[in-house]
């Protein structure tokens, strides 16, 4: 389990590097469209996931974005004293935070959900 200071480190952190990338990575045409389709969604340990079975090509571009996001995770958390899972975590949060209603994510209980204009479910170790 995450440490509270380190929660707050690292959501600290991720605020200010991690989401960037992942709107750098919204700019590749076959994710977006597979995002706005609802094919890919964000889950709860910081990666991307598929909603369904996914083509080849859009295989190949998820697995990209997940390797980039796995650097930055292991990065920023040997800087933060962290574990890559705690912050990897604590990334999930933040990013199932900013989904848009009409994207996927996933609920605390592992299913998929849309978001709505509601908040979304979020784990209870969410900052």
């Amino acid at each position: 389990m995450a440490r509270i200071g380190t929660k707050f480190v690292v959501a600290a952190t991720l605020a200010g590097l991690l989401l960037p990338a992942a709107a750098l990575a919204q700019r590749d045409p076959a994710y977006a469209a597979a995002r706005a389709a609802g094919q890919v969604g964000e889950k709860m340990d910081g990666y991307l996931g598929y909603v369904v079975s996914p083509s080849a090509a859009l295989r190949a571009v998820v697995e990209d974005i997940n390797i980039k996001r796995k650097a930055v995770y292991a990065d920023k958390a040997k800087a933060n004293s962290a574990t890559v899972e705690e912050y990897a975590l604590t990334s999930g949060c933040l990013l199932i935070a900013q989904t848009k209603p009409g994207e996927k994510y996933q609920a605390p209980d592992g299913s998929w959900q849309t978001r709505t204009a509601a908040p979304p479910l979020r784990d209870a170790r969410c900052p």
